[in-house]
C-alpha cells in the first residue's frame, strides 16, 4: 500500500479508488477539484452556484468512480460528467421563477474590526488587479456565446480535449465541432479585441 498518495500517478490512483482505497479516491477529488472548478466558472454566471455545483460533480465521481471501465478515459468521463451536470442546471435554472434580489447593507461601526489584510508576496496589486479584470472579461465574453459555442470552446481550451472527444461528448460530427470552436474564437476576439 502507497505511504505518500500525492507521488502516485493519477491512473493508479483511480485504480485503487475503484478497489476501494479511500485515502487514493480522497486525494484523486482534491487533484480534480480546482480543474472541474475553473471548468465551470467559465461556463455559469452566478459564482454562488460553482461552489455547489463543483461539490455535486465531485461527490458523482467518487459514487460512480467503479463505472470508469478504463482509467486512461478518466478525464474525458470527468468533462462527460461536468457537461451534462452543467445541462441539468441549466434546465432547473430555465424552470425556475425569476427571483427578486435584495441586498442588505450594515452600517455598524463595528464592522470595520472584520477587514483582515493579508499582504500577497507572489505578485504587485497591480498585476493582480489586471489579471483579475483580464480573467473577468474573458470569462464573461465567453459565458455570452451560444451554448453549443461556449461548451465546445471550454473543452477544447480549457480541458485540452480533442475534436474527436468533444463530438463524441456533444455527439456531433467532428466537423461541426472544429466549426463551433472556430466560430467560438471569432466572436471571442471580437468582443476582446479591445482589452487583449
Amino acid at each position: 500500500m502507497p505511504q505518500s498518495y500525492k507521488k502516485i500517478s493519477l491512473q493508479e490512483l483511480i485504480i485503487l479508488s475503484q478497489n476501494k482505497d479511500l485515502k487514493a479516491l480522497e486525494e484523486l477529488i482534491k487533484r480534480i477539484q480546482k480543474d472541474v472548478y475553473a471548468t465551470l466558472s467559465y461556463m455559469l454566471n452566478n459564482n454562488e452556484n460553482i461552489s455547489d455545483i463543483t461539490q455535486e460533480i465531485l461527490v458523482k465521481v467518487a459514487s460512480h468512480i467503479n463505472d470508469l471501465k478504463n482509467p486512461g478515459c478518466f478525464r474525458g468521463w470527468l468533462n462527460h460528467i461536468i457537461t451534462n451536470t452543467y445541462y441539468d442546471t441549466v434546465r432547473k435554472i430555465k424552470r425556475k421563477p425569476s427571483v427578486l434580489s435584495v441586498d442588505f447593507t450594515c452600517t455598524s461601526q463595528d464592522d470595520k474590526n472584520f477587514q483582515i489584510d493579508i499582504p500577497d508576496k507572489h505578485s504587485k496589486p497591480i498585476e493582480k488587479c489586471i489579471t483579475s479584470e483580464c480573467e473577468k472579461m474573458i470569462k464573461s465574453a465567453i459565458r455570452t456565446l451560444p451554448e453549443a459555442f461556449k461548451i465546445a470552446i471550454i473543452l477544447r481550451e480549457f480541458q485540452g480535449l480533442s475534436y474527436e472527444e468533444i463530438a463524441n461528448m456533444t455527439k456531433s460530427s467532428i466537423g461541426t465541432v472544429k466549426s463551433r470552436i472556430s466560430r467560438a474564437r471569432i466572436k471571442l476576439q471580437d468582443v476582446l479585441k479591445n482589452y487583449i
